[in-house]
């Protein structure tokens, strides 16, 4: 099974979460993508929910000389969320990666800026929250915002992928009141097999959603 782009997943996601909140109050839900690969994905949530799409920044802490393998995450100014089984395999300490971690800060605070052009992030207090992503290997990216989420005190907390390896959908659950994907195949080597496109989304594909699908983007 693959999807033919983050669209259709988002489209296919869409109808499982509108199942799942069948008995509930959409007036109260705030779907928040992780750019730039969710936003297409939780635009069709949001579309098809009729709810606002915003973002939460997220930025992968990758290994030094090795950046694509992801040890850890940061969201907002929270502390760094490591792979601690990670760092012990690669012998490696959180004093080390302070560096990167300094450069994924900036970065993370430079995709904020542009994106949000100065609005404050969502206001989730209160909120039935769902975390969209087009799909999660090892996960360290969602756990960093299902715990940055979880200091603000949603009503609910939900994360929706398309798909998810299945010993990451269960170390999730710890994270969030509810994980809804609709594949968890038991070795997941990268997202990208799952999706006939799954070219790089632009700051532009970003900005347009948000602007489309934000009551003040």
């Amino acid at each position: 099974m693959r999807f033919r782009s983050r669209e259709q997943a988002g489209q296919e996601l869409a109808v499982r979460l509108l199942e799942w909140a069948s008995s509930g109050d959409l007036a109260n839900v705030t779907v928040l993508a992780l750019p730039r690969g969710g936003v297409p994905v939780g635009a069709e949530i949001a579309r098809a929910m009729r709810v606002p799409l915003d973002v939460l920044v997220v930025r992968k802490i990758g290994v030094p000389g090795s950046p694509e393998v992801g040890i850890g995450a940061i969201a907002g100014d929270d502390p760094p969320v490591f792979d601690r089984t990670g760092l012990r395999i690669m012998d490696l300490s959180e004093d080390r990666l302070g560096p990167e971690v300094a450069r994924e800060r900036v970065e993370l605070h430079r995709r904020e800026q542009l994106y949000r052009g100065g609005r404050p992030a969502a206001d989730v207090r209160g909120h039935s929250v769902v975390v969209v992503d087009d799909g999660l290997a090892t996960g360290i990216t969602a756990r960093a915002a299902l715990r940055h989420l979880r200091r603000r005190e949603p009503l609910r907390l939900t994360l929706a992928v398309p798909v998810c390896g299945h010993g990451t959908a269960a170390a999730l659950r710890d994270e969030a009141d509810d994980v809804v994907a609709l594949f968890q195949p038991q070795h997941l080597r990268s997202v990208g097999e799952w999706y006939t496109d799954f070219h790089q989304v632009s700051d532009e594909e970003v900005l347009a959603a948000l602007r489309e699908l934000h009551p003040a983007g």
